[in-house]
């Protein structure tokens, strides 16, 4: 008997998908996890091997309603949605969240000298689709697939599906950033260029508090951290950690000014809108961290982290008082604590960074998958991402090796 057809199409909004069908395939009950060892395309046994239960906030359907419903993630702002489904028997199996893009901003893989070449030469770089969640660098699927469908054959048509939508788009190509392992090697079946990078992550040991963390590294840098903790609380600075119904707007408010004054100094126009900070207070509150500092009566800094079943993932940072060592303090010591307290295995600190292996946080990699529709511009960026993995493989070594870990047993304490 033959099997049911698979049909793709794509839609220009997140309203459009109802939020059940969303998250049955964002975050189903069973997700497939890791795929090590794959080279090409996953067998269906192996697809669908090391099931676990794995909620990642940043796919749910509230995360990206609040994006797009805030007005943050549009056509106007230059994230058109173009979200990919593939319906099997009238049923949504498969989601690509997807944007048709004007520009390269937001993205934190950065194609921008991909662009100016091509157009250098003549050709059209933008618009181009965008398969990620706006403004994140946070690692997670991208392929959703709903727990129970055959993963195989719904990847690979979501896969191919993109490939058609790049066509009918008139894009110059796609881009799938900070995707798991096993969808990068997945999509380089299907002609998608591969790229690494690393980021910063802490991985809990089994901690049972932070000085059980501490008593891992060696002198100096326990010795640096202890002194960064303590002199981050002077001037009065005091911190607390707001979870669920303890956000109130009072805190929304203080924060997106922490967002704004910090975000117009870095990138020159901020990203998110006061509306999204307060639709993911409705709509998702308990699965959201704000570390927030208060002097003299006033909030005066912030952070922004948000909880997954087995990782915290540290967002954006913002103050209006700049104090020594605050940063540190707000985003990765206080995230540390809050993982050990509630036995998350992970903290992702968001993007880029190298000092944050002084604080314990370790290189990771990450993955994105790339097609590139002209020939000719896909050989020179083939060319150039296979040097480029290369460095990132030796750089993870080195900084690793540099890490702050006590290197052996009975180094002194």
């Amino acid at each position: 008997m033959a099997s049911s057809e698979i049909t793709l199409e794509a839609v220009s909004s997140v309203s459009q998908i109802p939020a059940e069908d969303w998250d049955a395939c964002a975050n189903p009950a069973s997700a497939p996890d890791t795929l090590d060892g794959l080279d090409t395309l996953a067998s269906p046994s192996d697809y669908c091997s090391n099931l676990i239960s794995h909620y990642n906030p940043f796919i749910s359907h509230a995360f990206f309603s609040s994006l797009e419903g805030s007005g943050s993630a549009c056509a106007r702002t230059g994230w058109g949605p173009r979200h990919l489904l593939a319906r099997l028997e009238g049923t949504i199996a498969g989601i690509v969240p997807c944007y048709l893009k004007s520009h390269s901003q937001g993205e934190y893989v950065f194609d921008r000298g991909w662009a100016d070449a091509y157009e250098r030469a003549g050709g059209r770089y933008y618009p181009k689709l965008q398969a990620s969640v706006p403004f994140t660098p946070a690692a997670g699927p991208r392929l959703l697939i709903r727990g129970g469908a055959d993963h195989e054959r719904i990847a690979t048509a979501l896969a191919s599906g993109l490939v058609a939508l790049c066509g009918v788009s008139k894009a110059s190509s796609v881009h799938v950033t900070f995707a798991r392992e096993a969808e990068w090697k997945l999509l380089a079946a299907h002609g998608f260029l591969q790229r690494t990078d690393q980021q910063f992550h802490w991985h809990n040991q089994g901690y049972g508090s932070f000085e059980d963390f501490l008593a891992t590294l060696n002198s100096r840098h326990r010795k640096a951290i202890r002194r960064e903790r303590r002199e981050a609380l002077a001037e009065g600075i005091t911190i607390h950690p707001l979870t669920g119904s303890d956000i109130t707007e009072d805190a929304w408010n203080a924060f997106f000014a922490f967002y704004m004054e910090t975000g117009s100094r870095k990138w020159g126009r901020p990203y998110l809108t006061r509306a999204f900070f307060s639709l993911i207070g409705e709509s998702m509150a308990k699965d959201v961290l704000l570390v927030m500092a208060r002097r003299n009566g006033r909030w005066i800094a912030g952070a922004i982290n948000f909880i997954g079943s087995d990782t915290l993932f540290g967002r954006n940072w913002g103050a209006i008082e700049h104090h020594p060592f605050l940063h540190f303090e707000v985003c990765y010591y206080q995230a540390i604590d809050f993982a050990i307290r509630r036995g998350l295995k992970t903290v992702e600190a968001g993007a880029q960074g190298e000092h944050k292996i002084a604080r314990g946080y370790l290189p990771q990699t990450t993955y994105s998958a790339h097609y590139i529709a002209d020939p000719d511009l896909r050989r020179a960026i083939s060319d150039y991402l296979r040097h480029e993995r290369a460095y990132v493989a030796e750089a993870a070594r080195e900084l690793t090796h540099a890490g702050p870990f006590r290197k052996t047993a009975d180094e002194p304490f």
